[in-house]
């Protein structure tokens, strides 16, 4: 089971990788502007209200649809999507039903999606001296 804190930790431990100024949300920046991969589930409990956030869940960003519909299809306990995604390469996590490995494969790829590619280069490069994947 994983956690928001996990989440943080994981996130902020890329390379150029920060905490949003509002809200539970990571992103990186690329071509000057702060890309979003990973942040809190906006959910709405209430039809007529506004969304609040759902701690319980995070969104990551995937390379494409056809990604979001293969982790859609392993296991909807894990993972799931509602309309407001629709079209939209990103994922719903419920942290309860995720393990911390699995979890932090999923962060990291969702920051390549986002992040220069001269950076993700320079990431797979030491990931690659040190010997890890």
């Amino acid at each position: 089971m994983a956690t928001q804190e996990d989440v943080r930790r994981i996130a902020l431990s890329l390379p150029e990788a920060s905490q949003g100024e509002t809200g539970f949300g990571f992103g990186v920046m690329n071509k000057g502007k702060h890309k979003g991969f990973a942040w809190v589930w906006q959910e709405r409990v209430d039809p007529k209200k506004a969304k609040v956030p759902n701690p319980e869940v995070i969104a990551l960003r995937v390379a494409n649809e056809m990604e979001k519909q293969m982790l859609l299809a392993t296991d909807s306990e894990k993972f799931f999507t509602e309309p407001h995604y629709n079209g939209f390469p990103a994922i719903l996590v419920r942290l309860s039903a995720i393990e911390l490995d699995e979890l932090a494969e999923l962060i990291t790829d969702a920051w390549r999606c986002m992040a220069p590619p001269a950076l993700v280069r320079e990431f797979e490069a030491q990931q690659e001296a040190v010997g890890e994947p």
